[in-house]
């Protein structure tokens, strides 16, 4: 059966048309299922010592040691929280089956945050400086010296712990903040070599047209560079922290007294104040936990600009 519209013939008979072919389904291979069971494995295994420490932390002390198997905390008890900061009495310490032991938890915060700052805002800014000539100053030697400097990457952090002793009391300044943090302040060999390579990167043409403005090298270090630089401070920044805030050795070598002393010692003094049932394991882990309470918190502000960092070229 034919027509017309508007003198032309029309058919009539339907418009046969070709069946799309339906899509398949996303075939999963063998061995994408193998990674991510190996991932899962791998996060599991990271994350099991935290679910053990908030576990232990949230148990009784006294309990831990008759049921130190359960996968739950054993007698739900904020007795640990309370010993460290200071809340309990002697009555709940002896019920709870904890340490006697005194522990100025906020004391040795609080070193350990003036020592973690300082070390972090000092190594940043004089790093920045020393890549900054390694990097953009001409003048002779300067592929020697940081080749020199460089090689102290494999000297191990051991074998300079003398005479930076020695240096320090003969300074003295052995039980003093500014003796914990002196060794640390100035440069580090992986920040200088760190920051170098984000300011190799940076396109020439800025700086030379501040320099046809008439900007030397500090207002275009301090007004171009530092600005256009800011992811890698801040993952420089929070590496630089991680590691003040973590150290151990240095700190128990220098600051022995109360007023110097950082809450890694702390902790380490607290584990050997053994009551009658054994270690306080309670409270050192609530200890552990309210001292990982900073760098989690600088994780999650900084941690996006940390994994932004992996893929920045430094140019605009």
């Amino acid at each position: 059966m034919t027509g017309t519209l508007q003198g032309l013939p029309v058919s009539s008979a339907p418009i046969s048309q070709t069946p799309r072919p339906r899509p398949r389904g996303r075939r999963i291979r063998p061995g994408r299922v193998v990674a991510w069971i190996a991932l899962a494995l791998v996060m599991v295994i990271t994350l099991f010592p935290f679910y053990w420490m908030l576990r232990t932390a949230f148990s009784s002390n006294s309990a831990l040691f008759l049921d130190p198997g359960n996968p739950l905390p054993a007698e739900f008890s904020w007795g640990g929280f309370r010993r460290v900061l200071g809340l309990a009495t002697p009555e709940e310490i002896a019920a709870d089956g904890g340490s006697s032991g005194t522990l100025d938890f906020w004391l040795y915060l609080r070193n350990s945050m003036i020592v973690a700052s300082a070390i972090t805002a000092g190594q940043v800014f004089f790093s920045s400086l020393a890549a900054y000539a390694f990097a953009r100053l001409h003048w002779p030697g300067r592929d020697v010296v940081f080749f020199i400097f460089l090689t102290a990457l494999m000297v191990p952090p051991i074998f300079v712990q003398l005479p930076n002793f020695v240096l320090i009391r003969d300074l003295g300044l052995l039980n003093t903040l500014p003796g914990i943090i002196l060794p640390f302040l100035f440069m580090t060999p992986f920040a200088v070599f760190f920051m170098r390579q984000f300011f190799l990167g940076i396109n020439h043409e800025v700086e030379e047209a501040a320099r046809l403005d008439g900007a030397g090298h500090a207002r275009i270090f301090f007004g171009i560079v530092l600005p256009m630089s800011r992811t890698p401070l801040f993952t420089l920044a929070l590496l630089t922290f991680i590691t003040a805030w973590g150290e151990y050795f240095w700190p128990l070598l220098v600051g022995r007294s109360d007023e110097a002393r950082v809450l890694t010692v702390a902790l380490g003094i607290f584990r050997s104040q053994t009551p009658q049932t054994g270690p306080d394991w309670a409270g050192l882990m609530a200890a552990t936990l309210i001292a990982a309470v900073p760098v989690l918190i600088l994780f999650l502000l900084l941690g996006r600009r940390l994994i932004d960092n992996l893929g920045y070229s430094g140019t605009k």
